[in-house]
């Protein structure tokens, strides 16, 4: 399995528009972060999770040419926003599967209402076929996903376990009963937004205390705003099995 970082920004991206912060202004690669996504490959099966505004971008910087599917974490925009996207994909391959939970599709529907209709429907506009996802196992490619039930502050959301990798974003709180989901996991991924406490995202060290808990071989930070620093200098303080993530990054397991 081979698992790439497409993004691993915060809602607005590294850099953000017209701030004069440091780290919006580093030279570094790594500090330049797009909205939070990544693209996970085994056999000959690749599935993205969340589609945000640079899902474009990001297809063309990874040079992925074939999808079967998306999976949604959730409804907000910057893992929904790249949807119109889909249409290479769907001229080349026909209808895409997108995985969700019904609250998700109904947004879907909602924001989208053009990729839903059945009368009249504009040419070249995708199909897609709907899949709920629950709080239980399912099958893509033949690869058993577990979803990972997590608060958003106060907004469900879901994080997935691929078999021995696991890929959590946005997450405040996880209950007892989810976090026994991720047990003998050996890659991690998890949010780690700023230094500071936020209503709704882990700060470095709740990210911190929930790898410690976790105790995967590897974990990675994302979803990270320019305000958890430059990332040379927080990779230097990070525990050594605890990595930032940056855009582009390729792990294998």
């Amino acid at each position: 399995m081979t698992v790439t970082f497409l993004g691993t920004g915060t809602s607005q991206g590294i850099p953000i528009i017209g701030s004069k912060h440091p780290v919006c202004l580093s030279d570094n690669p790594k500090d330049k972060r797009l909205r939070v996504s990544v693209l996970v490959e085994w056999e000959n099966y690749s599935y993205v999770v969340d589609c945000g505004p640079d899902f474009r971008y990001q297809m063309l910087r990874a040079n992925c040419s074939k999808i079967d599917g998306i999976i949604f974490t959730h409804e907000h925009s910057d893992h929904v926003a790249g949807l119109d996207d889909l249409r290479p994909f769907y001229f080349r391959q026909g209808d895409i599967p997108i995985y969700a939970h019904k609250r998700v599709l109904k947004a879907l529907q909602t924001r989208y209402d053009y990729f839903f209709k059945t009368e009249d429907k504009y040419p070249g506009v995708p199909t897609l076929i709907e899949n709920e996802i629950t709080n239980s196992p399912f099958t893509l490619g033949e690869l058993k996903i577990e979803p990972i039930n997590v608060m958003h502050n106060n907004l469900q959301v879901f994080g997935f376990r691929f078999e021995d990798f696991a890929y959590i974003t946005d997450a405040k709180t996880i209950a007892s009963e989810e976090i026994k989901k991720l047990k003998d996991i050996k890659v991690l991924v998890i949010n780690a937004l700023r230094i500071t406490p936020h209503v709704s995202h882990f700060n470095l060290e709740e990210a911190l205390n929930f790898i410690e808990l976790i105790k995967p071989e590897r974990a990675y930070l994302t979803h990270i705003s320019h305000l958890l620093g430059f990332h040379n200098e927080v990779q230097q303080i990070l525990p050594k099995n605890v990595y930032l993530a940056y855009d582009n990054l390729k792990i294998t397991l």
